[in-house]
């Protein structure tokens, strides 16, 4: 409405230049006309509008015109001849640029005063001297008078200072920061560098793309991820010992330093049996691990333990071994093992009764002794974990550095050990060809 507003009925048709060129004289039949005050047919358009202070009509002027080196803006004045109001603001005539712009100009003498400055509505204007800054899209000016002593003293102090600017009694530095781009500070040296100016362009944030009404493309959301670590999944199986159904809750669990685990628990409200079970959460490690931890103190019982189902256990000073796949795979603490190996090797049928030779008896004895001194923390004793498939782990106190007291050993596996793990049957490269040759 403001262009067509200013066109000259008698005038053919208008088009708009795609570029200022300073060179080019213009037509009689271009609308925006560079800025001069030789031209005398550039004269602004007049159109009676509404005050927004007293609400009677008052006089708009347009003004559509081309800056050099710049662009086409609209130069827009309101005065109201009852109340007095009067108002002058730019508009672009051009699209939004693509790029933000950011003029920083040093002002050294009082010929930078007279530079021609366009700001529009969109950019942000700072002397960081005054730390002073004049918000984006901000509210027009108006005439008030300062109440308070102290805020009135505030604003004459900043108006004498801001007079010194004026006058240049000192270097200061104006900033214009525009994200649409059409914001503009004079280089009277055009088309030479000028050293006193510095243009910056730069790509918006989705925060000065929504300012400026621009439809931004949202980043594609990623679809959540279900998270099992906060939950613990049930799923309903039969009891082992009674066939009666039951539920079985399992939860991932992230051990510290180590790896994800998978605890399962069985509990059977029929009979009462309940089972607990640890699987690694992850694959086969490329080695084997064997970890050799030497017991000296009593706090040692508290350290935690993660027994996979492939791992043995040893325990030298009481000529005691365990083979994998035996207490199954457990998250306890190294009391909670040794614990169970006692239940084990005492309770176990075929070593009591009148089966049982008197010799056989005498050793369980003792094993039982020591072990029990063990756990008391009066026995020094080593505790070995040999587990090929690396899944399993004993705690360090002492992480991220070395535990003084523990040996962790990293090993090729054996033949005989790939193929107790199914390893050696196992092919993972190439067998998409074999696949092909099958069918």
């Amino acid at each position: 409405m403001l262009a067509s507003g200013a066109v000259d009925p008698g005038l053919p048709g208008v088009a708009a230049a795609p570029s200022p060129v300073p060179a080019r004289q213009p037509g009689p039949g271009h609308l925006f006309r560079p800025i001069s005050a030789d031209d005398e047919e550039q004269q602004p358009t007049e159109i009676e509008s509404l005050c927004m202070n007293c609400y009677r009509n008052g006089m708009t002027r347009l003004l559509l015109t081309e800056i050099p080196f710049f662009r086409e803006i609209i130069v827009s004045s309101f005065s109201c001849e009852h109340c007095g109001w009067n108002n002058t603001e730019i508009q672009s005539a051009g699209r939004i640029q693509d790029q933000g712009v950011r003029y920083t100009l040093t002002v050294r003498a009082q010929e930078d005063m007279n530079r021609e400055v366009v700001k529009t509505d969109s950019a942000t204007t700072r002397i960081p001297e005054l730390d002073f800054e004049i918000p984006a899209f901000s509210q027009k000016g108006g005439k008030f008078k300062a109440n308070e002593e102290a805020m009135a003293e505030r604003i004459d102090e900043f108006i004498v200072k801001l007079k010194e600017l004026k006058q240049v009694a000192s270097p200061f530095t104006l900033i214009i920061d525009d994200p649409s781009g059409n914001s503009f500070v004079e280089n009277p040296y055009a088309p030479r560098k000028d050293d006193a100016l510095v243009i910056t362009h730069y790509n918006r944030t989705l925060q000065q793309e929504e300012k400026l009404g621009l439809q931004a493309e949202e980043p594609e959301e990623k679809p959540e991820e279900e998270d099992l670590r906060n939950e613990v999944l049930q799923f309903n199986t039969n009891c082992p010992e009674c066939n009666a159904p039951a539920q079985t809750n399992m939860k991932l669990v992230q051990i510290p330093h180590f790896k994800e685990v998978i605890i399962m628990a069985t509990n059977c409200e029929n009979c009462g049996h309940r089972t607990n079970e640890v699987k690694s959460g992850g694959a086969v490690e490329p080695l084997g691990t064997r970890i050799t931890f030497y017991i000296t103190d009593p706090s040692d019982m508290t350290r935690d333990l993660l027994k996979s189902e492939t791992c043995s256990l040893e325990i030298p000073e009481l000529e005691f071994e365990l083979g994998m796949a035996v207490l199954g795979g457990k998250f306890t603490t190294l009391e909670g093992i040794l614990k169970d190996i006692r239940e084990l090797v005492t309770k176990n049928p075929f070593t009591l009764g009148d089966s049982s030779s008197p010799g056989q008896t005498e050793k369980l004895q003792e094993f039982s002794q020591k072990l029990d001194q063990v756990l008391e923390g009066n026995m020094k004793a080593h505790f070995v974990m040999d587990d090929p498939a690396g899944n399993s782990y004993l705690q360090n106190v002492y992480a991220p550095e070395d535990d003084p007291e523990m040996k962790v050993e990293h090993y090729k596996r054996t033949f005989d050990q790939n193929e107790e793990l199914g390893l050696n049957d196992m092919k993972t490269e190439g067998y998409e060809t074999g696949l092909a040759s099958q069918r």
